[in-house]
């Protein structure tokens, strides 16, 4: 299992700006991330930033980092450019670690490259998990995914797909899948996501994802029962992380 890790890592976070350097138990966010990353087995890790404080930052504890340009709309168009600059080739695995997610599993990471792995047809891998609360497959902050009987994307929404026309409403009797935002790619899908326009259903559902399935690539999405930890968007969830990690020192 040969792949490449790279973590987009921004400093301007609409709701928690300069969330990259804050302190969660005598680290950075940043660090924490990266030596999650460094746990997967990954051939490489490198940051991906637009912002020289993330920079500094990061040479501190001996990552490599690539810069990229800050105008870019989402995480993937930077991770697109790195895999530019880095001059992979297009056959390479390369794993999206987003820059927020210190608690992400490394089983997970390993499960999106062998789904990459195992299909062939796909250009990318990515996970979903099983919804059981109407209350989540209601949030539009919960990405829900429908899949067909091979595990291909037919869709990615923040609305609560699918709909139970009949009963005009959520039918608990069919499942529903929250996707992970974890994705393994082939450098050359990255390549030709750097060329392509934003679609209009990604500028509708404000998901990047939406781009891939637009110009008929196929993305494998491998269903797991393991509880994956929320990402650091707000104060709430940074104070959460810290908890766990002050946890995880006690128990040591």
């Amino acid at each position: 299992m040969s792949f490449h890790i790279i973590i987009p890592a921004r400093f301007a976070s609409t709701r928690l700006p300069g969330k990259m350097l804050r302190d969660i138990a005598g680290k950075t966010l940043i660090q924490r991330v990266y030596e999650r990353a460094i746990e997967c087995g990954a051939e490489s890790v490198v940051i991906a930033t637009d912002d020289e404080r993330i920079q500094k930052v990061a040479e501190t504890f001996g990552a490599t980092v690539c810069m990229t340009s800050k105008d870019h709309i989402c995480g993937t168009d930077r991770l697109a450019e790195a895999v530019s600059s880095l001059k992979f080739d297009d056959d390479a695995i390369i794993v999206n670690i987003q820059g927020d997610e210190p608690l992400l599993p490394v089983s997970a990471v390993k499960r999106a490259v062998q789904g990459l792995i195992d299909n062939l047809k796909a250009k990318v891998s990515t996970l979903c998990t099983p919804l059981f609360d109407q209350k989540s497959i209601l949030d539009p902050n919960i990405v829900k995914v429908v899949i067909d009987k091979e595990g291909y994307a037919h869709y990615f929404s923040r609305a609560p797909i699918p709909w139970d026309r009949e009963n005009k409403a959520l039918s608990m009797n069919h499942a529903y899948f929250r996707h992970v935002g974890l994705y393994a790619y082939r450098a050359n899908l990255l390549k030709q996501y750097q060329q392509w326009e934003p679609s209009p259903l990604e500028k509708m559902e404000l998901l990047e994802q939406l781009r891939i399935l637009w110009h008929n690539e196929k993305i494998h999405v491998s269903i797991i029962e393991e509880n994956i930890p929320p990402g650091v968007d707000t104060e709430s969830d940074l104070n959460q992380v810290i908890s766990a990690y002050m946890l995880k020192r006690e128990l040591c």
